[in-house]
């Protein structure tokens, strides 16, 4: 039996795509273990409050705007 040219490409994307699977699960699953790891930081941090409350904003002033006529 003989592997002709367009199975021998074939074989070679499907490896290339398996190849490239395995890496990016690699990359997902390293960016999960952080942020992981960084979320049982910060309950760790708020369990012993050490972690201050931060206000979002500071509420802006309201300068009410002059009702407008209507043309009618």
């Amino acid at each position: 039996m003989k592997i002709t040219k367009p199975g021998l490409v074939a074989i070679g994307c499907a490896v290339a795509l398996l190849w490239t699977c395995i890496l990016a699960e690699r990359g997902v699953m390293r960016r999960a273990l952080s942020e992981r790891a960084a979320v049982m930081r910060g309950l760790e941090q708020m369990r012993r409050g050490k972690r201050r409350n931060q206000p979002v904003l500071a509420p802006g002033v309201y300068f009410p705007r002059p009702a407008r006529p209507i043309p009618g």
